[in-house]
């Protein structure tokens, strides 16, 4: 099958190349995608920044969601056959999406949005259970609360915001002058414009933030919410909290405390939960946002949708940050 690959970690363009169809465990189907999307744990895995939670041989088929057709099931799968339109997130020890074809466990897979194409239908199961996971898991996210979403225009944003309007927050973003056509569109209530506005001296007493960012950003997110306010993020540092929750061995445990010790006095001073994301998959959620999706409650942000032969000029349009929504490689 065809398949975008790396053969070493750094800032290395795609390459395609044939390798073999995956083989299939007993609890697998073989799906065969139609299109995949792309997002920013793409660069980081080929950039070698997962490393230290995951770690993967090499040559590596790059691509975290997809949404494609059943091809074949393996002997003990009992909620899918073949011919099944569905979506899934694989989980992270199987991604490689960006091919003709993976091998994915059924209980991360659910069955497509129908009102949706393969296209629109793989915009959503990494940002959707990012957001689900952030808010409804982790945050919580209550009637009348209100949240900060950093990068509203991006392709998590865009649906987080949706997300939290859902579930009867009131929201405030950080987006460009571009971009706020966009999150008003969505149900933002409140944009800042990152380039003119300083979120931190803007917003206070908020419940809630969630990062998508990471650095300084996430530092100065500390000043926004309120005493015993929650902070996620999925772009920060993992910390200690994590390592235990995670079961990542006293090592690695122990690392995460070092390297976030930063984070974790700024929880200290401001009396705040900081919680790090490594979204997992779900086909049990995926099956809820598919509903959200079915009865028009959140829809699909896509920017541009790329051919399967120029997936590395759509990695550096991602890289760009330039993206309003998802960008999607179309491979059927």
């Amino acid at each position: 099958m065809r398949a975008m690959i790396i053969e070493k970690y750094g800032k290395v363009p795609l390459r395609m190349a044939d390798v073999p169809t995956p083989e299939l465990g007993e609890f697998e189907v073989l799906a065969e995608i139609h299109a995949a999307s792309i997002n920013p744990i793409d660069f980081k895995i080929r950039d070698g920044k997962v490393k230290l939670l995951v770690k993967y041989k090499m040559p590596l088929i790059l691509g975290n969601d997809f949404s494609g057709v059943v091809a074949k099931v393996g002997a003990k799968v009992t909620r899918f056959k073949v011919g099944d339109e569905i979506y899934a997130r694989p989980r992270k020890s199987k991604i490689g999406t960006f091919a003709d074809y993976i091998a994915i466990h059924e209980d991360d897979i659910a069955l497509k949005p129908k009102n949706l194409s393969f296209e629109e239908a793989a915009s959503i199961p990494l940002v959707g259970l990012t957001s689900y996971q952030a808010l409804v898991d982790i945050l919580q996210l209550q009637k009348g609360q209100k949240i900060l979403i950093q990068a509203g225009a991006g392709g998590v944003g865009t649906f987080a915001i949706q997300l939290a309007k859902l579930m009867g927050a009131t929201v405030a973003t950080t987006v460009s002058v571009a971009g706020e056509h966009l999150v008003t569109s969505l149900g933002a209530d409140k944009m800042i414009n990152y380039k003119e506005e300083k979120f931190e001296e803007t917003l206070r007493n908020y419940d809630a933030v969630f990062d998508t960012l990471g650095g300084e950003v996430l530092e100065k997110s500390f000043e926004v919410i309120k005493r015993g306010g929650k902070i996620v993020s999925v772009s920060g540092l993992p910390n200690a909290r994590f390592g235990k929750e995670n079961g990542s061995g006293f090592i690695k445990t122990l690392l995460f405390s070092v390297a976030s010790h930063k984070l974790t006095a700024l929880e200290k001073k401001h009396h705040a939960q900081y919680r790090f994301l490594f979204m997992k998959p779900s086909g049990e959620q995926l099956r809820i946002i598919a509903n959200y999706m079915e009865t028009g409650k959140i829809k699909p942000i896509i920017d541009r949708v790329y051919p399967f032969d120029d997936a590395q000029k759509a990695m550096e349009y991602a890289e760009s940050g330039r993206a309003k929504g998802k960008i999607i490689l179309k491979i059927k």
